[in-house]
């Protein structure tokens, strides 16, 4: 299960459509490993990353940097409205050879078995614009280890160096790839069965349709013209409207 099946920090105050109060993905919640609780408790089948394992991962992409080196984080989908980590500076950037995708099946959260969702990781080919995050050296650690109790639940993606090019340059970003081995991966849908899901996907939290309307909103402010997902969120709109 990824973080992105939760709202963004602040949301835990605002009812959901079937009544419930959202959980708030804040800083703390993530630190204190309540994400990973609440996964294994809705859904003891899940194989939920143990500390160890998390710490196993974010020390592969770790070892990469040199002493003293900032990290920057490439975000593409909740991490840009709600990143929940400290960093330093953000600045727009474009990833090539990926493009941010609805390919992830959500049953808990912003669906359930019976009406699952979609949320969003990065597939192979095209490009994807984003934000990029820089983490102080001294930080690195500590909020990277946030990032992973985030992204990486159910290790559902697959954590990657890539290339995001900026107006300063290039910097080498780590951000999380689909795992297209997970179960949870979804792949070969139709636009309208995508639309479908993202339209009827709805859990105890809220539902996959104000993910993708969020996702769209701050992409719209950062003036992000991602033409896809401007023409999901208008299908899903129509979908629900009638």
């Amino acid at each position: 299960m990824s973080a992105e099946d939760f709202p963004e920090a602040g949301a835990g105050t605002a009812p959901c459509p079937d009544g419930e109060v959202p959980t708030a993905l804040t800083r703390d919640f993530l630190r204190q490993g309540k994400l990973q609780e609440m996964v294994r408790e809705a859904d003891p089948s899940m194989h939920v990353l143990t500390e160890e394992e998390l710490a196993r991962s974010r020390s592969a992409i770790v070892s990469r940097l040199k002493p003293g080196e900032d990290a920057w984080v490439f975000a593409y989908g909740s991490l840009i409205w709600n990143p929940a980590f400290h960093f330093e500076e953000r600045i727009q950037g474009t990833a090539y050879g990926y493009h941010r995708d609805f390919c992830l099946w959500v049953y808990l959260g912003r669906g359930t078995r019976e009406k699952p969702g979609l949320m969003l990781g990065l597939r192979p080919g095209g490009a994807t614009r984003g934000i990029a995050y820089r983490v102080a050296a001294e930080a690195v650690e500590e909020e990277l280890s946030i990032v992973w109790r985030r992204e990486m639940v159910t290790a559902s993606y697959v954590p990657r160096w890539v290339r995001v090019h900026t107006d300063r340059g290039i910097v080498p970003a780590v951000t999380f790839v689909i795992d297209r081995h997970h179960d949870r991966f979804a792949d070969g849908l139709s636009q309208e069965e995508v639309v479908g899901y993202l339209a009827n996907g709805k859990g105890a939290i809220g539902t996959s349709a104000e993910y993708l309307f969020s996702t769209v909103d701050h992409l719209v402010e950062l003036g992000i013209n991602d033409r896809h997902m401007n023409e999901l969120a208008a299908a899903v709109r129509a979908r629900l409207s009638g």
